[in-house]
């Protein structure tokens, strides 16, 4: 059988060693499943505008359910408290059956008065009311929060990071973006949370009874390839990591890593879309640090010579040398 001579130090022979010796590391794709949502990845656009975020004050009122304490100024002996019925009229001694349904505590207060000026035993009380129970001025919190409660009392306006300590603080899985659901709003508010103190103030939105504050779980940052650690980093803070973080995270690059070509990966929805950084100018400071979102990929691929050399590919090719050069001059 004839042999194929192939000259030392040819390109051809370089390449079919290489070949041989590094194992491939193209990876295959075939796109997440149709209406794969793991809902810690959603796409969520940040409300920006003032007047959806601080609505003008909202004055409490009466609703069905309310339990109420009805005392007049100057007297001891008239201080009754009464639920508010399912139609919205509370019972009360001498002033008979009163609707405060939808009246603010000042306008119900005068409507009881009134009552009891035409029952004839008052000429001008001074009624005033107190909210005992409210099953109608809350604020319901869900998600991750350190506590269990999943209710917050809001008989006037309470700000975003108050209720959030009301219900007992984040979890370290707690997303940085919360959503409020409001009613009357057909989209919800999308706040970022941050971690920059000096934008608190425009995060610590108003919040008003019949608000729904949702506390998404964040997710994790996969580091694949040619990483000193192959992990799953879990984004245990309440603010955005970067490229940057997540290297450092994964133990930095491996010697055969393309840092030119690393890859953001990430799945929106059924689409996969892939974001090429260029590792070296992110950590000499000449490009931007990337935020990375929950479930991204951040993948560094291989060099086929770096890993040759790293294998002992040149000492490898040294002896082949070596060995033809022996056969040559002895032939």
């Amino acid at each position: 059988m004839p042999f194929l001579k192939v000259k030392i130090g040819s390109p051809v022979l370089l390449a079919v060693i290489m070949t041989a010796m590094v194992p491939s590391t193209r990876a295959q794709f075939a796109g997440p499943a149709p209406g794969n949502d793991s809902g810690v990845n959603p796409q969520l656009k940040i409300t920006t505008d003032p007047a959806l975020l601080f609505p003008p004050d909202r004055v409490p009122t009466v609703g069905g359910g309310d339990l109420l304490a009805v005392h007049i100024y100057g007297s001891t002996e008239y201080n009754p408290t009464a639920r508010v019925s399912l139609d919205g009229s509370i019972a009360l001694p001498l002033a008979g059956v009163v609707r405060i349904q939808g009246l603010t505590l000042t306008q119900a207060e005068h409507a009881i008065a009134e009552h009891l000026v035409a029952g004839g035993m008052y000429r001008d009380p001074q009624v005033s009311i107190q909210v005992m129970e409210t099953p109608n001025q809350i604020i319901t919190v869900t998600g991750e929060t350190r506590g269990n409660v999943g209710v917050v009392p809001a008989l006037g306006r309470r700000r975003l990071f108050d209720v959030i300590a009301a219900a007992g603080g984040l979890l370290p899985t707690a997303s940085h973006v919360v959503t409020v659901l409001r009613p009357g709003q057909d989209a919800p508010l999308v706040i970022d949370l941050g971690n920059n103190p000096a934008n608190g103030s425009m995060a610590n939105v108003p919040l008003f009874a019949g608000d729904t504050l949702v506390i998404a779980r964040t997710g994790v940052i996969y580091a694949l390839g040619a990483f000193k650690s192959q992990s799953a980093i879990p984004l245990v803070s309440n603010s955005p990591l970067t490229v940057l973080q997540a290297i450092t995270l994964a133990g930095g690059p491996n010697f055969e890593g393309k840092r030119e070509e690393t890859r953001i990966i990430r799945t929106e929805g059924t689409r996969r879309i892939e974001v090429k950084v260029n590792m070296s100018r992110v950590i000499a400071g000449k490009d931007p640090d990337p935020v990375l979102q929950p479930d991204d990929i951040l993948y560094l691929p291989t060099s086929g010579m770096k890993a040759a050399i790293r294998a002992g590919g040149i000492a490898t090719l040294m002896g082949i040398a070596q060995l033809s050069s022996y056969i040559s001059l002895n032939h």
